[in-house]
């Protein structure tokens, strides 16, 4: 259950913003789904930041390949074992480290894609929500159209023409990926600002700031965008664990992040194409219980900020 926000009302005022910012710290961090998520995600994310001191202490690269020492006399994986904690893949190499790097490249690609989209999409969706008239028309029908796409067939299609003659990519192929997803993803934040925009736009502080002389982006700015803020922040959280799938699903398809580098969907990937999970399950248990726990850990943390930041919720 979500719980309203502490009334506020120091006596002085220039100490309001620093006990409002105390007084939501503390509703968030007495918010169940707030601490287990931000429990989750800490620790996923201390793993991937983790990962070359796990590499160093192991001695295991993330593409090293341990033939002699990783597969057995009939070229099977090892099982999980001290020198390798989830056992070995069909190569020899470390699943245990290759995990904790594909989480490191996940996060590295789906933060920035994230945040990118969130800011375009904001600039978009404040601009379509005030100015309204052909502004708003033209806006929302680019925000249409690129909804229309599908995500999946359009990016097999835009990464094919960043390929070059000799099927290499001519761009690197993470800030690619990172391009692909914002280009997806913008659509969704503008479409929510445009929305809280167009409520805001009446409101008689808006009103009382546009007749005191304020310019149409001083409103936008000062007026207009610390009130959706909390709203756009809530949404990162939400559309960050579907951009991470995102990043997952392109591996796999096997137009993502290429081999040998470590990605949490072509290790799923080269799990299933083999079939040797079946003998060594570890082998597409390990990827896939990372991306569960980061899924499931930035779920929990924006159902709970969306409980207490969320206006409408409060």
């Amino acid at each position: 259950m979500s719980r309203g926000l502490p009334a506020l009302s120091p006596p002085v005022a220039g100490a309001q913003p620093a006990r409002r910012a105390a007084g939501i710290t503390g509703v968030l961090l007495r918010e169940r789904s707030v601490v287990v998520g931000l429990l989750i995600v800490v620790c996923v994310v201390a793993a991937a930041l983790a990962a070359p001191l796990v590499a160093a202490w192991l001695g295991h690269g993330p593409t090293q390949q341990f033939r002699d020492t990783a597969l057995s006399e009939m070229g099977l994986p090892v099982g999980p074992s001290r020198a390798f904690p989830f056992g070995a893949d069909d190569n020899g190499r470390d699943v245990f480290v290759r995990t904790l790097y594909g989480a490191r490249l996940s996060l590295l690609i789906a933060l920035p894609a994230t945040t990118l989209a969130m800011v375009v999409g904001t600039m978009i969706g404040l601009v379509a929500g005030y100015l309204g008239g052909n502004a708003d028309r033209i806006l929302s029908q680019a925000i249409d159209v690129t909804l229309s796409f599908p995500f999946v067939v359009t990016s097999l299609s835009l990464i094919a023409f960043a390929r070059g003659a000799d099927g290499t990519s001519v761009v690197n192929p993470a800030t690619l990926v990172i391009v692909v997803i914002a280009l997806f993803s913008w659509t969704y934040f503008a479409r929510l600002v445009r929305g809280l925009t167009l409520a805001l736009r009446s409101q008689p502080f808006v009103e009382a700031a546009a007749m005191t002389g304020a310019g149409r982006l001083r409103i936008l700015w000062r007026e207009i965008l610390p009130n959706i803020a909390p709203a756009v922040i809530v949404y990162w959280a939400v559309q960050l664990p579907n951009n991470i799938i995102a990043e997952a699903t392109l591996s796999f398809l096997g137009v993502g992040v290429q081999a040998p580098t470590a990605s949490l969907g072509n290790m799923i990937a080269d799990a299933q194409r083999s079939s040797m999970y079946q003998v060594q399950p570890w082998f597409l248990l390990g990827p896939g219980i990372m991306l569960f726990l980061i899924v499931v850990g930035f779920n929990s943390l924006s159902s709970g900020l969306r409980d207490v930041l969320d206006p409408s919720r409060r």
